[in-house]
């Protein structure tokens, strides 16, 4: 019998399996308090055990979606299954798993590389790196959790590169005049206001309620995400736990947020208070450039011109970070060439140092 009880009262669970290879293993499981409890681990590891990588990449999928699915989040997942199923499977899915092998991963880069978008052009190399990464992920499952010897999709190596993109931000002048044409609409103009004044990124934005406000300290809290999936309004954890954070407000900020929350009739604390969408605000972004007169950026590039402002104000790269929600290694990194160069300064320290 598989499930026994041990010396000290527990039950242990003794398996013998044949691996994907056919040989013979034994697994040991022990500290169980119920005979049912072993059942159920040694039912679940023998559904595990006995995945043979004989199988079709495409049926392998099937286990790799099993495990997935539900450990991320609903829009990774869309975008992870519209890689699967419109770049992958149509390549892979009639393989082996324990057959592919480099080269046939390298001569799918070939043929991505010349493919072609619905507008007639080739991939950018930023796609084509991710579209290689989600198969790696899954031959990196099959390694890590089903045995599969090793990974050929990064025997390989990767395809295409990610392309910095150029960041575009508003000055302070800028964004005041933007602000100027937002003054009609309230729910633009203080929706602006916080990705201004606060780096929100547009999903915090969205997702935020009046019980988020504190106006006696001058505070709003970070603690979640918006986003509309499949006509479904879906509020998630923030993007990262670093995301999760109070931020302090400027005075001016504060009593503008509070008229307006105030100007609400009906509203609950846990109502969303902008209760619009993300296309709304790329058309105000539209409108207001238009009118000012101003360069075009995404409103995602609004957060890197509040980045930008406390740059220029001489704050350190640790404080901006724990403002906007990042490490501040990356906002180093991502940021370097806007922070003023220390170069000359630390070059004349050195020879003072040297003829002290």
């Amino acid at each position: 019998m598989s499930v026994s009880k041990d010396p000290s009262g527990k039950w242990m669970v003794s398996v013998r399996h044949k691996d994907y290879t056919g040989k013979i293993k034994q697994a040991l499981k022990r500290g169980f308090k119920t005979k049912r409890e072993g059942q159920a681990w040694e039912r679940e590891f023998l559904k595990k055990a006995h995945i043979n990588l004989d199988m079709t990449f495409e049926s392998f999928v099937e286990i790799y979606t099993s495990d997935i699915k539900e450990r991320v989040k609903k829009n990774t997942w869309l975008t992870k299954e519209n890689i699967i199923n419109s770049k992958l499977l149509p390549h892979f899915k009639d393989k082996k798993m324990n057959e592919i092998r480099a080269a046939d991963v390298i001569a799918w880069h070939n043929y991505m590389m010349q493919s072609k978008n619905d507008k007639g052009e080739k991939f950018s190399p930023t796609y084509l790196k991710t579209i290689h990464n989600q198969l790696s992920a899954i031959f990196n499952h099959a390694v890590r959790f089903y045995e599969l010897p090793s990974n050929p999709a990064q025997k390989a190596g990767n395809m295409g590169k990610e392309k910095t993109k150029e960041m575009l931000f508003w000055t302070k002048e800028e964004y005041l005049k933007f602000a100027d044409s937002m003054m009609g609409k309230p729910i633009s103009f203080y929706a602006f206001e916080l990705l201004y004044w606060c780096g929100l990124r547009m999903g915090e934005l969205l997702a935020l309620t009046a019980g988020d406000f504190d106006f006696e300290k001058s505070t709003v809290r970070i603690n979640k995400s918006y986003q509309r999936i499949e006509k479904e309004d879906i509020i998630t954890e923030p993007k990262t736990p670093k995301s999760n954070r109070i931020i302090s407000m400027p005075d001016f900020l504060c009593e503008e947020i509070e008229e307006y929350v105030k100007s609400i009739y009906g509203l609950e604390p846990t109502d969303r208070l902008f209760q619009i969408t993300k296309s709304y605000l790329y058309h105000e972004m539209d409108r207001g450039s238009k009118e000012q007169n101003i360069k075009r950026i995404r409103v995602h590039d609004i957060r890197h011109s509040h980045v930008s402002l406390l740059i220029d104000m001489g704050f350190s790269a640790v404080a901006i970070a724990g403002r906007v929600g990042h490490e501040s290694i990356d906002i180093t990194y991502r940021y370097a060439h806007l922070f003023p160069t220390k170069q000359a300064e630390i070059a004349n320290k050195l020879n003072v140092e040297r003829g002290a």
